[in-house]
């Protein structure tokens, strides 16, 4: 800007003030200079970032996509502190200062431009995110969401503040070995609790169950009412609360009852050897009409005399309740059997029970 330093000095003649006047090994004229450049940079940078917003909104209104979003909230994260200290940087550029104040400045710099790059960082993270995931109201999913960008911006930041270190001509080699080594000894130390963390995060995004399903664990079984970093909580049926590790849940075999349209049910009943064939034939007769009368929640599948057991001729029923519901289940189940029942009251068929017949011989 050396084309002002006449203009300058004039005006500064005209006010009465000595333009070779130094204070802090710079002249009055210098100062001035550095003013007019802040001054001058201030607006153009505000003017650059209203273009970039102008042209990027019009852009926005044109396209379906949301990244011209994500790129207009960085863009407004600039905020005016930021490129006013970096329109004062680059005018104090025109004065002679001491290694110290440029270092402290160039310092004070350094550090606001990695924030920057961080926040905008952060500002991606969360869109992909957000968009990956998009339309899923599952509350275990969006707390997921929320732990893992909190470890992304934990992340950033340990990387941004080694830059740092490393631009101010820190030696960070050895500090990186020193948080390796670290890091591993910690790992070790922290290996159930890591992972049952990441097996959090496998149940959280691969969804084997929800908030709310019944599911069955080995010998253990209720309805999922919180998924946590470590643990699993479950309702049982009893009404305690069982507490389950996320590492167990992502290496044992679940059994999910959520998305079951229908639910097979096998069940047997016996009755005595002195029933009659005639009788014997008549019975999967009857079990059918007795499920044609509940044909709305349940379907036969067969229904056969299965075996000759030792006390009892065994049949076996296969059908299907047309419900999720447990309690439909038990209800069906228990209207057959009374049914059934009655039916063999009706018919003089004695349900089998354990008995023993003795013959004995004369001699």
């Amino acid at each position: 800007m050396n084309f002002l330093k006449p203009f300058i000095e004039t005006f500064l003649t005209q006010i009465g003030v000595n333009s070779a006047t130094k204070v802090f090994s710079n002249t009055l004229a210098i100062y001035v200079e550095a003013v007019i450049a802040f001054v001058a940079l201030l607006v153009v940078f505000k003017i650059f970032q209203w273009l970039i917003l102008r042209n990027l909104f019009r852009i926005a209104k044109k396209t379906k996509t949301d990244i011209d979003d994500t790129l207009i909230e960085i863009v407004k994260s600039l905020r005016p502190p930021f490129y006013s200290f970096l329109a004062f940087y680059f005018a104090v550029k025109i004065l002679k200062l001491s290694s110290f104040t440029q270092g402290v400045i160039e310092t004070i710099l350094i550090v606001w431009i990695v924030y920057q790059v961080v926040v905008a960082l952060q500002i991606l993270i969360n869109f992909i995110l957000t968009k990956r995931f998009a339309g899923d109201e599952d509350p275990t999913t969006r707390s997921a969401i929320s732990a893992l960008g909190t470890i992304g911006k934990m992340a950033l930041w340990a990387i941004g503040i080694l830059m740092i270190l490393s631009n101010l001509g820190i030696n960070i080699t050895s500090l990186v070995a020193g948080l390796g080594i670290g890091g591993i000894a910690i790992a070790f130390a922290l290996q159930n609790i890591l992972s049952d963390l990441f097996s959090s995060f496998a149940i959280y995004f691969d969804k084997p169950f929800r908030v709310g399903d019944f599911i069955i664990v080995g010998d253990k079984m209720g309805t999922v009412e919180k998924i946590g970093i470590k643990t699993t909580r479950l309702k049982a049926l009893q009404g305690e609360e069982l507490i389950i590790s996320n590492q167990e849940l992502t290496s044992a075999r679940v059994q999910n009852f959520k998305h079951m349209e229908e639910r097979r049910v096998s069940f047997s009943f016996g009755v005595a050897y002195e029933t009659s064939n005639e009788k014997l034939e008549r019975i999967p007769d009857m079990v059918r009409d007795i499920f044609n009368e509940h044909k709305d929640i349940a379907r036969l599948d067969r229904a056969h005399l299965k075996e000759f057991g030792d006390f009892s001729l065994n049949f076996d029923v296969v059908y299907y309740v047309l419900s999720s519901e447990y309690a439909v289940y038990m209800d069906t189940q228990q209207a057959i059997n009374l049914k059934l029942k009655e039916q063999f009251e009706k018919e003089n068929i004695i349900f089998a029970y354990p008995t023993q017949t003795i013959y004995m011989a004369k001699s």
